[in-house]
């Protein structure tokens, strides 16, 4: 039984003082609902520090929104998968569409960076969609296809385990468009299929599948109702504590 993952990703916002703030509300809230739910906030780099710090004494995890697939040297403004282990984080986002678009992420450095998390025990979260042109033109299936392929090229079935895909229509990232509650079943249940052919059913039912494009409360109930979605990568959302924490109660009651 796959548990629901909730997973803010704060992007380029909070820093250590506005970290502090928004965790503490997020602390307060959560406290309130039970735990069935796993709970996830990806901060900034320099306020990775100040997540662990704030929240040890909870189940609300850490992760970071980039790592380097080479362990040290000479790549300034980088940072490594045992620096992430070291600060205390469990999850690291890779390939997110925004990493693709403006950074030069490629499905080969995605598959190398997946590696190397891996490598330090910190769980990836893969990120693969399309864009509205390719969806228009009846590509958004293969292309993801080729994404999930690509990031999971020589990723043993035991490694697969600790794997999280995250499904990003990238024309419903801060447009306020949104898919569907069929259309993300849709590509959810895809992408399962994908996960059942490169390994096998049993691996692709222990994989948790989030839905990564502007989920909100006003949402959250029906997209996280549909049966191969098992949670949600929160942006926006994300930074505000009562909205956070909303989802995460919408996820508790689903569970």
């Amino acid at each position: 039984m796959r548990r629901l993952l909730i997973a803010g990703n704060w992007k380029m916002n909070c820093g250590p003082y506005d970290a502090a703030e928004l965790l503490e509300g997020l602390k307060a809230r959560k406290a309130e609902v039970d735990e069935q739910v796993d709970v996830l906030v990806c901060p900034p780099f320099v306020s990775i520090g100040m997540a662990v710090k704030y929240l040890y004494d909870t189940d609300i995890q850490v992760g970071a929104q980039n790592l380097h697939f080479e362990e040290n040297g000479a790549y300034t403004g980088e940072i490594s998968g045992s620096m992430l282990a070291e600060s205390g984080c469990n999850y690291v986002i890779i390939g997110h569409s925004e990493r693709r678009q403006y950074f030069g992420e490629t499905d080969d450095s995605v598959n190398k960076r997946t590696q190397k998390a891996l490598e330090h025990k910190l769980a990836p979260i893969i990120c693969v969609g399309e864009s509205l042109k390719q969806r228009k033109a009846g590509d958004h299936y293969d292309l993801v296809k080729d994404q999930v392929s690509a990031a999971l090229e020589g990723i043993s079935e035991e490694q697969v385990l600790d794997v999280v895909i995250a499904y990003e229509p990238i024309w419903a990232i801060g447009t306020g468009e949104t898919a569907s509650p069929e259309q993300a079943q849709e590509m959810h249940e895809h992408i399962r299929k994908i996960l059942a052919d490169l390994y096998n059913q049993e691996a692709a039912d222990s994989i948790n599948i989030l839905y990564g494009g502007s989920m909100k409360p006003a949402n959250a109930q029906e997209l996280l109702s549909q049966p191969d979605v098992d949670g949600g990568l929160i942006g926006g959302a994300s930074l505000d504590a009562d909205s956070f924490s909303e989802i995460i109660t919408i996820a508790e009651d689903l569970a």
